[in-house]
């Protein structure tokens, strides 16, 4: 097992604004799970508990390249 998930590309969320990195969703010992950046730890992530992309959305809302990352991941 990887030890994290891949949030999928149906659900709206933000990149990294670090970095741009779509993030994953990892469980942290018996203290919950924390949306965070694949790339670097000291880039932003959840506080640990139920998974919270909109806590992710609201700290990560200036994208370095938003509009090509929504095309990415969009399935319409």
């Amino acid at each position: 097992m990887r030890g994290y998930v891949n949030i999928p590309g149906s659900v709206d969320c933000n990149c990294c604004k670090v970095c741009g990195a779509r993030p994953i969703i990892v469980l942290i010992k018996d203290i919950g799970y924390v949306v965070k950046c694949p790339v670097d730890d000291s880039h932003y992530r959840t506080h640990p508990g139920l998974i919270d992309i909109n806590d992710w959305n609201i700290h990560n809302t200036n994208c370095i390249n938003h509009a090509e990352e929504k095309s990415i991941f969009s399935f319409h």
